[in-house]
């Protein structure tokens, strides 16, 4: 059974290897940088067809925040470059050497190094989706709609959240009070006032970009209840607003973009497709 899933994922990333061009280990924060011993950049993947600019698609990856690399959502970047998105995936500095905050300034930074220099990678700087799995899609969501980051800036046209985490830490935290288990003292400090400036959930409103939602039925509890709450507040500012429920567990959300014939392409095509 491992070979025929290795086999797959082979046959699959030289399929969409075929279809794009990866630019690697690019530099997008401003100043020195002294959080850990790795300094966060970025990866992009290009469609080969670069004689038109395309929608560009930033996908900030999970690990509770305190885990996770880039370099394993390649296979992801080059099916959706497939699919014509010029697609960026940052790297963050991770907890305990950044707290949620460090590391939304960051992912704030790579969408602006994104803005200011994609139109030379292919991509229409005016264009911009964003996309996060588990503590991804929180860090996109805080990064796009806290005033503390972006301010809703209008080249933001879409944000698709895939299994996300950390909506409303605010409510989630008062129940489970952070401790040094999975760094979450760090991660989220233990002042509550902080964990309501973490949760997206607090900031929705009419200037909230249109997101589209895909939530799996056998994730984790919490997170299920916490994305059906958000998904019913988003409904008062976005009445047609998509909540697409699979039957899969929190990490087969993200595994499902490494095949390029995964259906969730073409609800993403038609989601983005339909933003003006």
């Amino acid at each position: 059974m491992r070979n025929h899933l290795f086999l797959f994922a082979l046959i699959a990333s030289i399929l969409a290897s075929c279809g794009s061009v990866k630019k690697e280990d690019i530099t997008y924060l401003d100043a020195d940088y002294t959080a850990s011993a790795k300094e966060p950049q970025l990866n992009i993947f290009q469609p080969k067809d670069s004689l038109v600019q395309h929608d560009v698609l930033i996908f900030v990856h999970g690990g509770n925040w305190n885990s996770g690399n880039k370099e394993t959502y390649s296979i992801l970047g080059r099916n959706f470059a497939g699919k014509n998105y010029v697609t960026v995936i940052p790297g963050y500095t991770l907890s305990p050497f950044a707290n949620y905050d460090q590391m939304t300034q960051e992912i704030a930074k790579a969408i602006k190094w994104t803005h200011e220099n994609i139109a030379q990678y292919g991509g229409k700087p005016n264009r911009i989706f964003l996309m996060g799995h588990s503590a991804g899609g929180h860090l996109v969501a805080l990064a796009t709609m806290s005033p503390n980051y972006l301010n809703n800036p209008d080249y933001i046209k879409g944000i698709i959240l895939d299994d996300a985490a950390g909506l409303d830490q605010y409510s989630y935290l008062q129940e489970n009070p952070p401790t040094s288990d999975e760094y979450y003292d760090v991660t989220w400090t233990t002042n509550p006032e902080e964990w309501k400036n973490a949760s997206p959930y607090y900031f929705l409103d009419e200037n909230t970009p249109p997101i589209l939602t895909f939530l799996g039925t056998k994730t984790i509890p919490s997170l299920y209840y916490y994305n059906d709450l958000f998904h019913q507040k988003l409904l008062e500012f976005q009445p047609e607003a998509k909540l697409i429920i699979l039957n899969k567990k929190h990490v087969a959300m993200v595994s499902q973009f490494f095949s390029p014939l995964s259906s969730r392409f073409g609800e993403i095509q038609e989601f983005t497709e339909g933003v003006q």
